[in-house]
């Protein structure tokens, strides 16, 4: 029977609490020269407070965390205790390399992990522990920097932030600990340093500073303490009590609303406030004599018309992909027009075949939705947005129902009688007769299709209702634009003869504002200008394009002399009040060569210009609406002018 006074033999785990309380006993006497080895491998980058905890955290880290559950007896346990104790003075008074173990394996995991946190981040690689900004210690509201140095420490330390992070881990071992270039290489290379002898050569650049490197500007343990900023703190905090008033305040709405936002409370989930508009089972369908009756004349008494508006299925998919566009959809929307799905059910205007396609047309109060999929089948399909907010009368007349071989056919209003294309360009020239059958049209070649090409016809939609003819035209879009002329505070329809002249020298222009989500042209034929030299009278036509939602109008200033087929744009401008019910005032210019080879600046305002003055390269004034300068080629000038009631206009450029 074995005594309990008589130890038993060394087993590994006893060999390791031996390990285990030198390295404590080799940090608690050697601490303040580990945390100064690593404070100088550490990069000067990271800022000298971060450094300074860096470092401690570092050498804290570096005690072995491994302790057996059975190291040695108790007697023995506190005697081995008492013995170490006793000797941590002379422990740490030792050379480096006087043979401790404790202090020279923590020294060693002191440099690695100095070395790993001083080493470049990889973005596909996780950041090791000792890059992660440590969780012990930490201060808060104070910095805590080591003491400022002279001119010489500071000059040591630019040196040192210049060398890579193992030189400088060689001039601190070498410096600091006394070690041999023998022994810095090889504790370098036991840390894992790839090439020691290089960072050995290297550190050599600096000379010995054995005086400067212990002095308290290199001491990570002596610190300053300052405060931090106390008034960015100061409204961190108030930002921080602000957000936590308003979490509270959230929390108790929720909580007096009964359930929240379940399914019983006051709001349903996205997905079940949205069914309804996706089942075309709820889809609104008008019935046919709505419109005879009701005192409104927009898109809200259309009827449902087409052969398949009884196709669930069709309805359906029509549905989801406004909801839920795939890939194979192909969306489309006017600007200012947005394509999210439908607060509710929508109104069914058409669902149907029409040329190659199986077309649906929704509308839910503020847009037009036209679905359209290949009638066989196969290929994508298409869905297109525009926005028809206040669409009354003549606006709420037609909407593009599909488009082949570079025609269109549309759909009109259960009030529209008679249908008809006629040709701007050619005012004199027939109509012809475009139905409608059920409400579809026949098609009708549209404009030119590229706004720098050749113009020769341009072709519009001419429409009769109980309250007249309308004309409107294609421009790429869902809705067609309604075509008007006449001052800004009175337009008038353009179907008469009179009407159509006015628009046939500018029906190429609509090419300008095209996709540009336009809700109706005006043509104001504002002036007319006697020409020198007798070559007849020059009209000046001012179209104004606005647009359904509001920005973006166009403004084009257009001259068009005697004889000649086309008008040409003088200026233009783009979000003005001119040309239009706000300011319907306008001021426009245009440089013309006469036949007899005269250059000339003409200008013209609309009546309620009395005076016009132009200068910045043409000097000229004329009381009255029209200016005539004489001038020479490619002269520019500024037009100003004044109204009849006081206020100015300025020249479209």
């Amino acid at each position: 029977m074995q005594s309990q006074d008589v130890a038993p033999h060394p087993t590994s785990a006893s060999g390791r609490a031996v390990d285990a309380e030198r390295a404590e006993a080799a940090l608690d006497g050697h601490y303040p020269r580990l945390v100064r080895i690593a404070h100088l491998i550490l990069p000067p980058g990271l800022g000298r407070d971060r450094r300074v905890l860096l470092a401690h955290a570092l050498t804290q880290r570096a005690l072995p965390r491994e302790r057996p559950s059975v190291s040695l007896l108790p007697a023995q346990g506190r005697a081995r205790a008492r013995g170490s104790h006793r000797s941590r003075g002379a422990e740490s008074g030792r050379a480096a390399g006087s043979g401790d173990g404790g202090y020279a394996s923590l020294r060693l995991k002191v440099v690695r992990t100095a070395l790993e946190a001083a080493g470049p981040r990889r973005r596909t690689a996780w950041p090791k522990r000792s890059q992660l900004p440590p969780l012990l210690p930490r201060v808060w509201g104070l910095r805590l920097l080591p003491f400022p140095g002279g001119g010489e420490e500071l000059a040591l330390d630019r040196r040192l932030s210049a060398l890579s992070a193992p030189a400088r881990a060689a001039c601190a071992l070498h410096t600091l600990e006394g070690l041999s270039e023998d022994a810095v290489r090889g504790l370098l290379t036991t840390a894992g340093v790839p090439d020691p002898a290089a960072a050995v050569r290297e550190a050599a650049r600096v000379p010995g500073q054995d005086a400067l490197l212990r002095s308290p500007a290199f001491d990570p343990c002596a610190l300053r303490a300052r405060p931090t900023d106390p008034v960015r703190r100061r409204r961190y905090a108030g930002a921080a009590l602000a957000a936590a008033a308003a979490v509270t305040v959230c929390g108790a709405l929720l909580a007096l609303s009964g359930g929240g936002w379940g399914p019983d409370g006051g709001a349903a989930p996205f997905s079940e406030q949205n069914q309804a508009a996706l089942d075309p089972a709820r889809v609104t369908m008008v019935p046919a004599t709505a419109w005879k009756t009701s005192a409104r004349t927009d898109f809200s008494v259309w009827p449902a018309r087409g052969d398949l508006t009884g196709d669930r299925a069709l309805l359906r998919r029509a549905l989801a992909a406004w909801a839920r566009p795939g890939r194979s959809v192909q969306v489309s929307a006017t600007p200012g027009t947005p394509s999210g799905a439908p607060a509710g059910p929508p109104q069914l205007l058409y669902a149907g075949r029409a040329d190659a396609a199986h077309v649906v047309i929704f509308y839910d109060g503020l847009r037009l939705a036209r679905y359209a999929e290949p009638a066989d089948g196969t290929g994508g399909a298409a869905l297109d947005f525009a926005r028809v907010d206040g669409a009354s009368g003549a606006e709420a007349d037609a909407v593009v129902l599909a488009r082949a071989d570079g025609d269109v056919r549309y759909l009109t209003a259960p009030w529209v009688t008679r249908a008809a294309g006629r040709d701007l360009v050619e005012p004199s020239s027939e109509a012809s007769d475009l139905g409608p059958s059920k409400g579809v049209t026949a098609p009708l070649a549209t404009g030119p299709a590229d706004r720098n090409g050749s113009c020769s016809s341009w072709h519009a939609l001419e429409l009769t209702d109980g309250a007249g003819t309308h004309l409107l035209t294609d421009l790429g879009e869902l809705t067609p634009a309604h075509l008007t002329v006449g001052s800004p505070t009175a337009p008038r329809e353009a179907s008469g003869a009179a009407e159509l002249r006015t628009w046939s020298p500018f029906a190429c222009s609509l090419a300008a504002v095209r996709s540009g989500g336009v809700r109706s042209v005006n043509a104001w034929e504002y002036a007319r200008q006697d020409l020198p030299d007798a070559s007849g009278a020059a009209t000046w036509v001012c179209t104004r394009a606005d647009t359904w939602r509001g920005g973006g109008t166009r403004v084009l200033a257009q001259f068009h002399t005697p004889g000649g087929r086309y008008g040409a744009v003088a200026a233009e401008a783009e979000d003005v009040t001119a040309c239009g019910t706000r300011d319907p005032h306008v001021l426009a210019g245009v440089l013309w060569k006469s036949a007899g080879g005269a250059w000339y600046l003409l200008a013209a305002g609309n009546e309620d210009v009395t005076s016009i003055r132009a200068s910045d390269g043409v000097d000229g004034s004329a009381h009255g609406n029209l200016l005539t300068v004489r001038t020479k080629q490619g002269a520019r000038a500024r037009l100003d002018g004044t109204v009849a009631d006081g206020g100015t206009v300025k020249g479209l450029r």
